[in-house]
C-alpha cells in the first residue's frame, strides 16, 4: 500500500507538471469580455480615492510609450503555466485621456489594435504618433539658429488627485535613445531632448503636465552657399566698379545691374524666413545694409558723372568762345591793314601832287593815321586778353569740377571699404555668439 500511494503521487506530480494553459484561461479567470463594461466605463481603480499613476516615454523617432495600472487586473502566473503578459485588444480596456496641447492636426497614422497587459495589472500601450505641432521659432539668428520646440502632455479630465504623470525615460536616456534610432534629420541637426514637469491650476484644482523640449540646431550650408556668398560676390565686384573710368557709361550701368541682382535675392530671402518673428533677422539686416551701401554707391556715381559732364560743358564754352574770340581779332587785323594801305597811298598822292606850302597839312594826314593805328592796336590787344582771361577761367573752372569728382570718387571708396570691413566683422560676431 506504501508502494501504490508513493507511485500515485508520482503520477499526479507528472500529471501537473504537463498541464497545459492557454491565454484564454487568463481572460476567463479574469472574466476580460468585450460585454463587461467594468473595465473600460471607469477609472480602474478598487478605491476612488487612489490615483492612476501613468508613464510616458516619448522618442524623437515618434512614438509613444503610455504605461499605467489597472487594480481590477492581477493573476498568479504559476497558475497559468508562468504566463505573465497577455495581448489584448485596446477596446475592452480603460485608456487614459493623455493628449498633446501643441497638436493642430488630427494624427492620421495606423493605430495599434492591441495592448499588453502584465499579471500585476500593468497596462502598455505604444503607438506611432505623427506629430504636427505649433512652435514658437527665433529665427533672429537665421540660418545659423538653434530652435526649442514643446510637446505638452496631459490630460482633459483627471486632475492630480486622480492621475498622476511621470516620465519613464530621463533626458539623457531619452537623447540617447533619439539619436540610435533617428535615420536621417534633413535640414535639422538634433542636440537634445529634455524632460520636465509642471502643474498648473484651473478651477480650483491641480493638473499636471509633462513636457518634453526639443533643441534642434539648422544646418547652414545649403543657405550660406546659395545665399550669403552671392549676395558677398556682388558686394565684392561693387567695390571693384570703383576702379572703371568715371567718364564712361558703363559703370552707371554696371552698378544698376548689380542693385537689380540684390533685389532678386531679397525676393528669394522672403519667401525662406518664416513670416513671423520676435526680433528682426540678422539676415534680413545683412541684406538691407548692403543693399542701402550700394544704392548710397549708385548715388555716389550718378554725382560723380554730373560733375564729370558738368566740366565737358564748361570746356565745350570756352573752346566755343575762345573761337569766336579768335575770329573776331582776325576780322580786325583785316580792318588794321586796310587802313594802313589808305595811309600810305594817301600820303604818296599828296607827296606827289602837292607843293611845298602845303607840307603841313600832310604832317596833320601823317599824325591822324598813325592815331588810328595805335587805337586798332590798342583793341586788338584788349581782346586777346579778354580771351586769354576767359580761357584761364574756363580751364580753372573745368579744373574745380574734375578736382572734386576725383575727391568725392577717392573719400566715398574709403568710407565704402571701412563700413563693409566693419559691418561684416560686427555680423561674424553677432552670428558666432
Amino acid at each position: 500500500m506504501y508502494s501504490a500511494f508513493l507511485i500515485l503521487i508520482i503520477l499526479t506530480d507528472v500529471t501537473s507538471c504537463q498541464k497545459v494553459c492557454s491565454y484564454q484561461d487568463v481572460l476567463d479567470y479574469l472574466n476580460l469580455t468585450t460585454d463587461n463594461s467594468v473595465f473600460k466605463l471607469t477609472r480602474p481603480v478598487l478605491d476612488y480615492t487612489h490615483p492612476t499613476k501613468v508613464e510616458l516615454d516619448i522618442i524623437l523617432y515618434a512614438i509613444l510609450a503610455v504605461i499605467w495600472n489597472n487594480e481590477r487586473i492581477s493573476w498568479d502566473p504559476d497558475q497559468f503555466c508562468g504566463i505573465t503578459h497577455i495581448t489584448i485588444p485596446r477596446e475592452i480596456l480603460w485608456k487614459p485621456d493623455v493628449f498633446i496641447y501643441e497638436m493642430i492636426q488630427t494624427d492620421d497614422s495606423p493605430q495599434s489594435y492591441y495592448i499588453s497587459v502584465a499579471y500585476d495589472g500593468t497596462i502598455t500601450s505604444e503607438d506611432d504618433i505623427k506629430i504636427v505641432s505649433t512652435c514658437k521659432m527665433d529665427v533672429h539668428k537665421f540660418p545659423f539658429d538653434t530652435q526649442k520646440c514643446n510637446i505638452t502632455i496631459g490630460s482633459a479630465s483627471h486632475c492630480v488627485d486622480e492621475m498622476r504623470l511621470s516620465p519613464f525615460s530621463n533626458s539623457s536616456r531619452a537623447t540617447q535613445f533619439s539619436r540610435e534610432v533617428m535615420k536621417t534629420q534633413g535640414e535639422w541637426e538634433f542636440l537634445q531632448l529634455s524632460i520636465s514637469k509642471v502643474n498648473m491650476t484651473f478651477e480650483n484644482k491641480l493638473w499636471e503636465n509633462l513636457i518634453y523640449t526639443f533643441s534642434m540646431k539648422r544646418r547652414p550650408l545649403l543657405h550660406v552657399i546659395n545665399f550669403l556668398l552671392p549676395i558677398l560676390f556682388f558686394l565684392t565686384l561693387d567695390l571693384a566698379s570703383f576702379f572703371i573710368a568715371d567718364h564712361r557709361g558703363e559703370k552707371l550701368g554696371f552698378k544698376v545691374t548689380v542693385l537689380l541682382a540684390i533685389s532678386v535675392l531679397l525676393l528669394i530671402l522672403n519667401d525662406i524666413l518664416p513670416s513671423m518673428s520676435n526680433k528682426t533677422p540678422l539676415i534680413a539686416t545683412y541684406c538691407i545694409v548692403i543693399f542701402a551701401l550700394m544704392l548710397l554707391s549708385l548715388l555716389e556715381t550718378i554725382l560723380v558723372t554730373h560733375l564729370i559732364e558738368k566740366d565737358s560743358q564748361v570746356k565745350l564754352k570756352v573752346k566755343n568762345e575762345h573761337k569766336k574770340a579768335k575770329t573776331n581779332n582776325s576780322d580786325a587785323e583785316d580792318k588794321r591793314q586796310t587802313c594802313c594801305s589808305c595811309i600810305c597811298i594817301v600820303s604818296s598822292d599828296e607827296q606827289q601832287h602837292e607843293l611845298l606850302p602845303v607840307a603841313e597839312v600832310v604832317n596833320n594826314s601823317n599824325h591822324t593815321g598813325e592815331y588810328h593805328v595805335l587805337v586798332l592796336i590798342l583793341e586788338e590787344l584788349k581782346e586777346l586778353k579778354k580771351a586769354l582771361n576767359l580761357h584761364l577761367s574756363g580751364s580753372e573752372e573745368g579744373g574745380k569740377y574734375v578736382q572734386w569728382a576725383a575727391r568725392i570718387n577717392r573719400v566715398f571708396f574709403i568710407f565704402y571699404a571701412v563700413t563693409v570691413s566693419l559691418f561684416l566683422s560686427l555680423m561674424y560676431t553677432e552670428w558666432n555668439t
